[in-house]
């Protein structure tokens, strides 16, 4: 059987049988693949624990009929390791990983963005060190990677204009009324508000933008209240743009949401 060898992510993981495991992962090349990992739950495989949820990895396939198998896997990173230690980041992470499993839907088709994307986001995540801070930093670094994960895949939101009329926000600071819709698809002005719009302040989007631009200076900077209310818009956001919406965002704590941006 042909083989082929790519830099790898792994998605998820299933049973089968009594030691195989199914494995989905985004790869740095062929996009998502799934494959046979044979043996993989016995105590004596080479390979078993360098294939859970997280792991950065190395990967050697053998093309099959209807699965790939995997035939080799080397450890590139432990990011499973501080992220299962922690659960700010293990919740965050489990987002991340459905996110782009559904903003991927079609196997075999390269997506080096959002591969690019994950793999820093998870990177950032494992690399955040002190329990302590992951309260913080695991919000920030998921709502950015949800916003910038959804506008690789062509829904942005609209931030610098009404998703509606086109008509230019003011700038964030100036007195003026601006509301977010994610049913609209991003801010709104006052005349095009809608049932389920929530009211923005200057700080909020400040924020929307910093995060989707990746502009950690201004998301640092801003306040833990302004965090918490603009979580509760991304993840509305990201609920209404993704069919079904995330099993996983039901996991995070209650303390990351801010006011429900679904209420006026």
């Amino acid at each position: 059987m042909p083989t082929y060898r790519d830099e790898a992510i792994v998605l998820r993981t299933h049973k089968l049988g009594e030691a195989d495991r199914i494995i989905t992962v985004f790869t740095r090349v062929h996009g998502k693949v799934r494959a046979v990992a044979r043996g993989v739950r016995r105590t004596s495989s080479k390979f078993g624990g360098r294939l859970e949820p997280f792991s950065h990895v190395d990967l050697q396939l053998a093309e099959g009929r209807n699965l790939d198998i995997v035939t080799q896997a080397v450890q590139l990173h432990a990011w499973a390791d501080p992220l299962t230690a922690d659960y700010e980041l293990f919740t965050a992470g489990q987002v991340m990983l459905e996110t782009v499993d559904k903003l991927v839907p079609v196997e075999g088709e390269p997506a080096l963005q959002q591969y690019l994307l994950l793999a820093g986001a998870v990177r950032t995540l494992a690399q955040t060190g002190r329990p302590e801070a992951s309260a913080r930093t695991a919000p920030m670094v998921l709502n950015s990677y949800l916003l910038r994960a959804q506008a690789i895949a062509g829904y942005a939101p609209t931030l610098d204009a009404c998703a509606r009329c086109g008509v230019a926000l003011p700038e964030p600071g100036q007195p003026d009324q601006v509301w977010f819709s994610p049913m609209a698809g991003g801010l709104v002005c006052l005349r095009h508000r809608a049932p389920g719009s929530v009211r923005v302040t200057a700080d909020e989007q400040l924020l929307l933008q910093g995060l989707l631009t990746g502009a950690w200076d201004v998301i640092t900077g801003a306040a833990v209240p302004v965090h918490r209310q603009v979580t509760g818009m991304v993840s509305a956001y990201t609920q209404w743009h993704l069919d079904h919406g995330l099993r996983t965002m039901n996991y995070l704590e209650r303390s990351w949401q801010g006011r429900d941006p679904q209420q006026s």
